[in-house]
């Protein structure tokens, strides 16, 4: 992945500079380039890097990036059904979903979007007239915040227009390693021992596997709970069903789900995917919503048009009665 450190002092300027490098900042940047606009990526961490993540994506989002699976260089995995367990349901779901392991395609979708890629952890924005100004060092007249829930534009520009639903915050525990796996199909835990969330057992190609479990934090204050001890229900059930040992401890992350979306842009700043909390209610998926928002603020940019993110959709399964019954055991019921 072609990223260098920054070399000097002097202020460098673009017609647009997004910061965050994952698929909503990568979908932005590709688009931009494609409208022919001069465009830098500034991320801290140097491409390929390590991202834990369940991994999982949709149809959707083959098609929102006009992915040719069989060019696709990397590991790729098709699902023909998930496996769907509802206290004490088992419910084979008949369906086409996809995973991929982020480490891979993040670098993969960087590279692809065509933009120059500067290695720079933002730390100061500031407004300059028409131009925003970041470290000192950059100088844009578009600014798009894609560096997930502590994005430094969000923190700098959105924390008072935008404040987050503490009830929407999500916890997670997951790992990902080389394991080979013989189920081949997905597998979702829902409400386990009462979890405002669910579990998963994804398996990767190339011989790996990603498990976690996520819930809402809130949720899970009110029962005076921690995700750990729900992680540990996991280990137990993936020993004892699947006889998979965890080899390490899990690594833990927060975001949000998605909430009001009116001030997502601000003059000519915008922020999306994670940093405009954009994960759907009902499942917590959060990749097909960051490529989405991202590829949005570019036509914005492009068109002149309003920022929208009303086709941004905020349920996995289609806003429909499953759909709104998740998003209701979620956040309220668990």
């Amino acid at each position: 992945m072609p990223s260098r450190a920054l070399a000097s002092t002097c202020i460098r300027s673009s017609e647009a500079i997004v910061v965050g490098g994952g698929p909503a900042g990568s979908a932005a940047a590709a688009r931009l380039k494609a409208g022919g606009m001069d465009v830098i990526v500034l991320d801290k961490e140097q491409f390929p890097r390590q991202k834990l993540c369940a991994g999982w994506i949709t149809p959707e989002v083959v098609r929102d990036l006009q992915l040719e699976i069989a060019a696709y260089p990397h590991s790729f995995l098709s699902f023909r059904r998930l496996h769907w367990h509802v206290r004490g349901l088992k419910l084979p779901v008949p369906c086409v979903q996809h995973s991929i392991r982020r480490v891979e395609f993040d670098a993969w979708l960087l590279e692809r979007s065509g933009a120059e890629v500067v290695q720079h952890g933002v730390r100061d924005i500031r407004f300059d007239g028409e131009y925003y100004v970041l470290d000192e060092s950059f100088r844009c007249r578009y600014l798009i915040g894609a560096a997930g829930t502590s994005c430094p534009v969000r923190r700098t520009l959105f924390e008072n227009a935008m404040p987050r639903p503490r009830a929407l915050q999500t916890v997670t525990l997951e790992l990902e390693f080389p394991y080979d796996w013989r189920d081949a199909d997905c597998h979702l835990w829902f409400f386990d021992h009462g979890l405002p969330g669910y579990s998963w057992y994804v398996p990767k190609a190339s011989g790996w596997l990603n498990v976690g479990v996520g819930a809402m934090a809130t949720r899970l204050k009110e029962r005076g709970e921690t995700i750990r001890l729900h992680w540990r229900f996991l280990a137990s059930k993936l020993l004892r069903q699947f006889q998979i040992p965890m080899p390490s401890d899990p690594t833990g992350y927060s975001y949000y789900v998605r909430g009001p979306l009116d001030s997502a842009r601000i003059g000519n700043a915008f922020i999306v995917g994670d940093a405009a909390g954009l994960a759907t209610r009902d499942l917590c998926e959060g990749i097909g919503p960051a490529i989405r928002s991202g590829q949005r603020a570019a036509n914005s940019i492009l068109s002149g048009a309003p920022y929208s993110l009303e086709e941004v959709t905020g349920s996995s399964l289609g806003g429909g009665l499953v759909s709104r019954w998740m998003d209701w055991a979620f956040t309220r019921g668990g």
